[in-house]
């Protein structure tokens, strides 16, 4: 990519960015995606809505990436006060949500572009080229509902239709985002054992990512309350996964890549709607994947990995179950972290 023309006489000049997003992981993936593009420069950061107004009118960026779920003023109203305070700079939305009336809202405030985050890896520099030269972008993850009206209409023409199921929806999502913890591995398989039964009985699909060990006697298990496991496993409402070769989709250098995981959940889930049998269509996952890091000592990566899995909580209609073996002694030995693990849930449980 060239380097971006901004100002006229200036044209040779670097694009000067502000960066706005709460979650610091994704926060940092976009700046260091920036980095990529020798004509862009990130001059600050802020982490809520009061704050990027403040940076919007000191700084006054060429460009603004704004999320829209920010604390304290959502991103919306932030775009809207940074028109009056900042009219030059232009505005791509960086957010989680895809529905077609929140596309529109954005645009409506006079932002150029939107990219939905779990295209963030592939879209983010293409859209902010396509702005910075005077076009509107719309990711291919936005609603296919959506239809923009301005006069500057040159929107993306590979626009995919989004998976309904993964559509955050209007309505407020009750995050179901459980964790339990076992005081050893039979409390476990059981507790997991009833929570797949469940869904499945429900039609829901299944995502189950654990150890090699603990998926085949959860199988056995199934297997004996008379669920067909093999069926549901070719039907795709049962989707067994190795911890290992799952962490492998999104680690980079022992920490959670925000982009691969959005990238991979939203993948995992997109097949898994499809096979639901309930109406509403709904998906069920549990797994092992923070356990298993803690259990390597990567604490950081555990929370980090929690956290991601809480935002897809809060977003779609996902229930999730994270179960940790973790006797008494240990819990109060490394009580810090328990606390921290426990806020990254909304319902605890310990047996």
């Amino acid at each position: 990519m060239a380097a971006f023309g901004m100002k006229g006489n200036m044209e040779m000049s670097r694009a000067r960015v502000l960066v706005v997003e709460d979650f610091v992981s994704l926060r940092r993936f976009i700046c260091s995606t920036l980095a990529k593009n020798p004509g862009l420069q990130v001059i600050g950061e802020a982490s809520d809505g009061i704050e990027a107004v403040r940076k919007a009118e000191e700084l006054q960026p060429d460009l603004i990436l704004l999320d829209i779920g920010l604390p304290s003023l959502d991103g919306i109203e932030a775009a809207r006060r940074i028109r009056k305070l900042s009219p030059a700079s232009r505005i791509v939305f960086v957010s989680q949500e895809s529905s077609a009336d929140i596309v529109q809202e954005a645009f409506r405030t006079g932002a150029m572009g939107y990219v939905v985050k779990t295209r963030a890896g592939s879209e983010l520099l293409e859209a902010v080229e396509a702005v910075l030269h005077g076009r509107q972008f719309v990711s291919s993850a936005a609603s296919s509902d959506f239809a923009c009206t301005t006069d500057r209409q040159t929107l993306n023409p590979h626009r995919e239709k989004a998976v309904p199921g993964l559509v955050p929806r209007q309505a407020p999502v009750t995050r179901n985002h459980k964790v339990q913890f076992y005081s050893d591995d039979e409390s476990f398989l059981s507790g997991f054992t009833r929570f797949i039964a469940a869904a499945l009985d429900a039609g829901n699909a299944v995502i189950v990512i654990a150890t090699e060990s603990h998926r085949n006697r959860l199988f056995e298990r199934l297997e004996a309350k008379g669920l067909n496991v093999e069926a549901a496993v070719e039907q795709g409402s049962y989707v067994p996964l190795d911890v290992v070769d799952t962490l492998a989709t999104f680690m980079v250098n022992d920490l959670p890549d925000p982009a691969r995981f959005q990238k991979a959940t939203g993948d995992l889930l997109d097949a898994a709607f499809k096979a639901t049998k309930g109406k509403p269509p709904r998906v069920s996952a549990c797994g092992e994947c923070a356990p298993f890091l803690l259990a390597q000592g990567k604490e950081d990566a555990a929370i980090r990995l929690e956290h991601l899995w809480d935002e897809i909580a809060r977003t779609y209609d996902v229930d999730i179950l994270c179960g940790y073996v973790l006797e008494s002694p240990q819990r109060e030995q490394e009580s810090h972290f328990y606390e921290r693990i426990c806020a990254e849930h909304s319902v605890v449980h310990s047996q």
